[in-house]
């Protein structure tokens, strides 16, 4: 449904925010840009939206190019960051608004309010003031406003960052069970991975003006392409490969000798191991064939709720790494100076490429 290619966008000439951007978006598909903060990700959405106009490129929606268009002719509609509500407007003038504006007849624009306060669960508001209402209670009220006019692509501008943890925890469940109800594509920026992972079909992993992997969430977190992304999604075990012997199918890192991942389609040479956090097992016996014991003494211990988050040494070199675990009742072996075994999957190690 949306087309970009190779989009370039410069604020100054010494200032290239987009490089040769390329990405396609299906239909019903709700995509996430997700990156650090100057990444280039809300000014790709407003050239998406109209609001900026790339220096080269093209964005093609449902196979027309539509960068010549002004913002208003495109059918899209567009969530910002602080919602951008009207407070002079109660709730249902607000969500109106868009309606009004392609002139849709009362008694139409009437029915479709009422729908919408009703797909958020804002039935009884319509008459409130939008400045007496909580932050949550707005974000629906932008949401509504948005999908009202049923736009053909819905971009949605870091949709719940302006919330508590536990609002934007439920929020983001019911946000992608609205756009999946209404089936509208959609495009959304975020610098929060968790977000990501909860909403996006596909997520573009952006740096520095590009697109450095685009996958589903999954998959992006079991294969992160390089040491850029896997650093991003905060994956904190990436030693460096001081060897590899293939033939004997092992690696060997400042940590220690470990199991040679398989991946015939990555080059060994200027790459790391990644260890996942939640490789690591507390057990007496090995958990599984692909698990190996791997000896450390706690640095430090992290209480986390449902589990604890341990930096340890390893017994090899004093190479620092960090694992997520369930303690399973063995407080006493976490205090830090502890020695410990672990077991680890080398079924998760994954070889990424600097970068």
């Amino acid at each position: 449904m949306l087309d970009l290619r190779d989009i370039y966008k410069r604020f100054a000439p010494d200032k290239e925010v987009l490089r040769g951007i390329a990405l396609t978006v299906a239909p019903q598909e709700i995509v996430c840009l997700l990156g650090p903060s100057g990444c280039g990700k809300s000014t790709l959405l407003r050239v998406i939206a109209g609001l900026e106009r790339a220096d080269r490129g093209q964005v093609l929606l449902n196979g027309a190019d539509v960068g010549e268009l002004p913002a208003y002719t495109r059918g899209v509609g567009l969530m910002f960051q602080d919602y951008a509500l009207f407070p002079h407007l109660s709730v249902a003038e607000n969500v109106a608004y868009g309606l009004r504006m392609k002139k849709l007849p009362a008694a139409q624009r009437q029915r479709r309010v009422e729908e919408m306060l009703a797909l958020v669960n804002l039935q009884s508001y319509a008459g409130r003031a939008v400045d007496d209402l909580s932050g949550g209670e707005q974000q629906r009220v932008a949401l509504a406003r948005t999908l009202a006019p049923n736009p053909s692509l819905v971009l949605l501008d870091e949709p719940v960052a302006n919330l508590d943890r536990l609002l934007r925890e439920e929020l983001m469940g019911e946000l992608r069970r609205i756009l999946k109800q209404l089936q509208m594509t959609t495009i959304f920026v975020t610098h929060d991975q968790e977000e990501a992972f909860a909403l996006a079909d596909r997520i573009a992993v952006m740096r520095a003006g590009r697109i450095e992997q685009v996958a589903p969430p999954a998959q992006l977190y079991r294969r992160p392409i390089n040491t850029f992304v896997a650093s991003f999604l905060g994956f904190d075990n990436l030693l460096p490969v001081e060897r590899a012997n293939p033939a004997e199918g092992v690696v060997r890192t400042p940590a220690g000798d470990f199991p040679l991942p398989v991946r015939p389609d990555r080059p060994i040479d200027d790459c790391r191991l990644l260890i996942p956090p939640d490789a690591a097992v507390l057990d007496d016996e090995q958990p599984g064939p692909t698990y190996i014991r791997f000896a450390g003494r706690v640095l430090t211990t992290t209480f986390r709720g449902s589990f604890f988050r341990l930096e340890i040494a390893s017994m090899h070199g004093e190479q620092r790494l960090r694992f997520e675990f369930r303690t399973r009742g063995r407080d006493h072996l976490l205090e830090p100076g502890a020695l410990i075994d672990l077991w680890l999957d080398s079924a998760q190690m994954l070889l990424v490429t600097e970068g």
